[in-house]
């Protein structure tokens, strides 16, 4: 089983959505985690009420520090997918090798931001179109991601692979 570490600067609703989309479609087959570099400290209500609405459990979703993920005790990754532009520009931790695979694979798939924030930087709750948009995306980009043959995959391959999922629907609505 491959894990997944999924990242974005709140990690309170894309990051939620694609952690619990994951870890719904491939169970046995990925472990899907997330975080952020400034996590609010509680998940988006609008993500969790979407996420429930598609079926999903919703029960120990929380919003966590990346430096969670990049300690000695932390699940060693296989790849560390970011979900917003400006995680995707910041400095990540020095994520733990992996014996077997080496660093971690990296790849960007930007997904507008759901929420909106003020001006004083307080997060408000964004319409819930904007979540249901991020959700089908998201799902869209796992469904991608599950469509490949991993073990078959050389590291870079798969790498490019996941990388291209974030590029083919950049832009699409």
């Amino acid at each position: 089983m491959r894990n997944i570490l999924f990242l974005c600067t709140a990690n309170s609703a894309r990051s939620i959505l694609a952690e619990a989309i994951l870890r719904d479609a491939a169970a046995g087959r990925f472990a899907a985690y997330s975080a952020g570099s400034t996590p609010r400290g509680v998940p988006n209500p609008r993500a969790l009420e979407v996420l429930a609405a598609k079926g999903h459990d919703v029960t120990g979703l929380r919003s966590k520090s990346w430096s969670v993920f990049s300690g000695p005790e932390a699940p060693t990754m296989h790849a560390v997918i970011t979900v917003c532009d400006n995680a995707k520009g910041e400095s990540c931790p020095v994520w733990p090798m992996n014996p077997e695979f080496g660093r971690p694979v990296q790849a960007h798939w930007g997904i507008p931001d759901p929420a909106s924030v003020a001006e004083d930087g307080t997060h408000i709750d964004g319409d819930l179109a904007g979540f249901e948009t991020a959700y089908r995306r998201l799902t869209e980009r796992v469904g991608a991601m599950l469509s490949l043959d991993e073990n078959r995959l050389s590291h870079r391959e798969w790498r490019d692979a996941l990388i291209a999922i974030g590029t083919q629907s950049e832009g699409v609505t």
